[in-house]
């Protein structure tokens, strides 16, 4: 099907604000936690229809008197789209009854004609999305909506066609735009799939991604934290030579991970759904754990019924240095995590990892104090950074980012020590949320790679102090950002008083003469 194309170029913005007036089919019918699916799943049905549409057109143009040929040249796209499977061939037949059976009949043949790239070895992309639901109310309504939601995508703000919007950062970006303002207003469910792109962008910095690294998240959600780390070494050498690993337990966000990272042309990637730490996916031929230049993660904090039952037996050795609490998870990922990276030996700056962490991840004691020792005394421990409160969505408590390394010495080949950093009062502060500023990450990262103590900011401790302090880490042990009071001149305070008395006096005569001017004096 041939489509009217704009002449004019769209912005950023045009698009965002399109995608989000199309939410408005849904709003006031059905939870905005359930219709993010339905509006992101086409986004991603739209994209490829139109670069598909967009190909083909051009191929017509310049073959047009050999239909044969055009046919090959088209099997040889990023995304093969199968007869009847095309966002206008729906669109075509809105009007029609059965929009649901339609749109999901689309979806799977999508997923059969592109092969693992829709899925892995147990899940399908699209399994867990049905539009064919009684969530969006019976028949009648469910077709109502769904002829609305077609039509608001065949608007020409979202003519996403290659030759109208130049990039496919603009589909990418809006995609993230789309999954931020869901997150806003997702509650505690947000943190299950985003995480804040300033948060991202710091982390990606401090871990600094090297051409041909290895990255990998083992709770990755949407998938933004990796390619903020890819994307990093694209800026900086130009080149797409790295590779992106990540593992999701929940089956909605991984799929969301997936469109993402095809939205964004990152085609070198592995996601994997299932539960890391029961069953991790991320395995090298040998059926043992892969490794890897970089590990990062957003886990969940405190995660209950983590797998404790089955930690005891862990065939990968994981939890060597100590067994996690049953209720509070977040030590069985950072232990996943450590094993995970590669020796300094095979990587060229050594296996380097970055963490969010809840602060109690920082002090608290039994099981937990135990294997934070471990890994001190290993000098894994690079860095403490204590963020500030309200920057997650779902949470409203501060985290803190903790940097371990595999290739640390210092200069005399000993232990380097530990770097705080208070960073907790660095942001832009919002109603709701607040905001870490490029001004803000630049001053932590330049703390984090200069390692020296700044007054009321950031102490390098040595592990002796750490030591001293039972392996404690809470960040004000170490970093005192205690302000003394400025001292009073009680003298000069007098000095004022008696200045603002006199004042006050003469105020008070000038005002009774008006008075008996105006006939009110005695």
């Amino acid at each position: 099907m041939s489509t009217t194309i704009s002449p004019n170029p769209i912005s950023q913005d045009a698009i965002n604000k399109a995608l989000w007036g199309a939410c408005d089919t849904f709003r006031g019918t059905v939870s905005a936690d359930t219709y993010k699916d339905f509006i992101l799943t086409m986004l991603f049905l739209k994209y490829i229809s139109d670069v598909w549409q967009d190909h083909y057109d051009k191929y017509q143009q310049e073959h047009g008197d050999e239909p044969e040929l055009i046919v090959e040249m088209m099997k040889n796209e990023r995304f093969v789209l199968p007869e009847g499977s095309s966002f206008y061939t729906l669109y075509e037949k809105r009007h029609e009854p059965g929009n649901g059976e339609r749109i999901d009949q689309a979806l799977h043949a999508l997923e059969e004609a592109n092969g693992t790239k829709l899925r892995d070895a147990s899940k399908s992309v699209f399994q867990d999305i049905s539009f064919n639901t009684d969530k969006l109310g019976e028949e009648k309504q469910k077709n109502t909506i769904l002829r609305h939601l077609l039509e608001d995508f065949a608007k020409d703000e979202l003519n996403l066609r290659p030759s109208r919007v130049g990039s496919l950062d603009v589909i990418g970006n809006a995609y993230e735009y789309l999954i931020k303002h869901f997150a806003a207003g997702g509650g505690q469910k947000a943190g299950e799939f985003y995480t804040p792109p300033e948060v991202s962008d710091l982390i990606a910095e401090l871990l600094d991604p090297q051409e041909g690294d290895t990255i990998s998240d083992p709770a990755c959600g949407s998938g933004s934290l990796l390619m903020k780390c890819g994307r990093k070494i694209k800026a900086r050498f130009n080149s797409k030579k790295y590779a992106l690993y990540g593992q999701e337990a929940i089956g909605s966000t991984w799929s969301l991970a997936k469109m993402n990272m095809f939205l964004h042309g990152e085609d070198n990637h592995k996601i994997e759904w299932g539960d890391t730490i029961r069953n991790p996916k991320l395995l090298d031929k040998n059926g043992g754990l892969m490794h890897f230049d970089i590990v990062t993660a957003n886990p969940p904090f405190s995660l209950d019924k983590w797998g404790h039952d089955e930690a005891d037996h862990d065939k990968y050795g994981r939890f060597r240095r100590g067994i996690p609490p049953k209720t509070k998870g977040d030590y069985a990922f950072i232990l996943h995590m450590i094993e995970t990276m590669k020796p300094a030996s095979s990587s060229k700056l050594g296996g380097r990892m970055g963490v969010v962490v809840p602060h109690g991840v920082l002090f608290r004691g039994s099981s937990e104090g135990k294997i934070r020792t471990k890994l001190i005394e290993e000098n894994l421990l690079d860095a403490v950074i204590g963020l500030p409160e309200k920057l997650f969505y779902g949470t409203g408590i501060p985290a803190a980012i903790l940097i371990f390394r595999k290739n640390r010495l210092s200069r005399e080949g000993g232990n380097p020590g530990v770097l705080f950093i208070d960073a907790s009062r660095e942001c832009k502060a919002g109603k709701n949320q607040n905001l870490l500023t490029p001004e803000n990450i630049e001053k932590i990262v330049t703390t984090y790679k200069a390692r020296k103590s700044v007054d009321k900011y950031a102490y390098l401790a040595s592990f002796e102090e750490i030591q001293e302090n039972d392996f404690n880490l809470n960040i004000p042990r170490y970093v005192d950002t205690f302000e003394e009071e400025e001292e009073i001149d009680l003298m000069a305070v007098r000095k004022d008083r008696e200045e603002l008395k006199a004042q006050l006096a003469e105020l008070e005569t000038e005002m009774d003469g008006y008075l008996k001017e105006l006939g009110y004096g005695s």
